[in-house]
């Protein structure tokens, strides 16, 4: 029996995928501050997991595999005590974080931990919160949660909030590094001194035609000309991924982790085995993403 003599809820299990952005571009400036943009979001198989149980009262958060911050800086913790006081669920929960995702990578892992464990908890407690409301709490974690709901590849606008499913995305490999420098997003974007673009998504939809899809002309990022000016291993590492044999290479997020892609698994891993010989940072190997998740269109308004 759980609180109060009630039947306790079984617990939730979900993992958290990172994502790449295969093209960033800034395209306004909000009064708030906020950066509009367009980007094409897509997430990829090397995933965090969040195991989220009920529990009598408070949130206890416990981490494994990679350093992360614990306390109240923690996306997990901040979304499983929004979803406690905006659902008024009058019990606590036990959260079990095993971390493989880099932090301060520009993977998204943090914002990804924070929607699994809003999914863990609507799970445990369905209905409670209703998607609207489950929608604008994510929204309210990070302009990247709400993406995460549903991890499918797709068009982001506004602060990354505003969420068009792709109709097509080819199965396609991915070799990541990560240096060892960490870069704050909220820096990357502070240091933007560029000419807002315009006719993004006219552009998108030209190179997402299935039947003359190019990646390698969509990947682009206004952020990585910032990152790799304080940081030039960002561009070490694209032209040690093009000399591996990637189809092009690009800095997802605000960086610093570099990623190129490629058509089979076997040419990733060739490129994986030669990066690695380098030294250059801590490499994985990874494809598109396909888990478990609700469409967009059950997400949001």
């Amino acid at each position: 029996m759980g609180v109060n003599g009630r039947a306790q809820a079984a617990p939730a299990a979900v993992a958290a995928p990172a994502k790449l952005n295969i093209r960033l571009r800034v395209t306004g400036r909000r009064p708030d501050g906020y950066h509009e943009l367009v980007s094409i979001m897509v997430p990829i198989d090397l995933t965090d997991r969040i195991e989220v149980r009920p529990a009598s009262e408070g949130i206890e958060l416990a981490c494994t595999g990679r350093p992360v911050p614990g306390g109240e800086e923690n996306l997990a913790r901040r979304a499983a005590r929004a979803f406690l006081e905006r659902a008024g669920v009058p019990q606590g929960v036990s959260i079990r974080l095993h971390k493989r995702i880099p932090v301060a990578a520009g993977l998204g892992g943090g914002s990804s931990d924070a929607a699994a464990t809003l999914l863990a908890m609507e799970r445990i407690w369905p209905g409670r919160l209703g998607r609207e409301a489950l929608f604008r709490t994510a929204v309210g974690l990070g302009a990247d949660v709400p993406f995460f709901l549903s991890a499918v590849p797709a068009v982001a606008t506004g602060i990354g909030e505003v969420l068009e499913n792709l109709d097509y995305w080819p199965e396609l490999w991915y070799v990541l590094v990560n240096p060892p420098v960490e870069v704050s997003t909220a820096w990357a974007y502070g240091q933007l001194r560029i000419q807002l673009t315009t006719r993004e998504n006219d552009y998108i939809n030209r190179c997402l035609s299935p039947k003359d899809f190019s990646v390698a002309e969509l990947l682009e990022n206004d952020l990585e000309r910032v990152t790799e000016t304080r940081f030039p291993v960002v561009t070490h590492l694209k032209q040690a991924l093009m000399d591996a044999g990637a189809i092009g290479a690009l800095m997802t997020g605000s960086g610093p982790t570099v990623f190129g892609v490629f058509g089979t698994e076997s040419e990733a891993r060739a490129a994986e085995r030669e990066l690695i010989s380098q030294e250059l940072g801590d490499v994985f190997v990874a494809t598109n993403w396909v888990g478990e998740r609700r469409t967009l269109r059950e997400w949001s308004a």
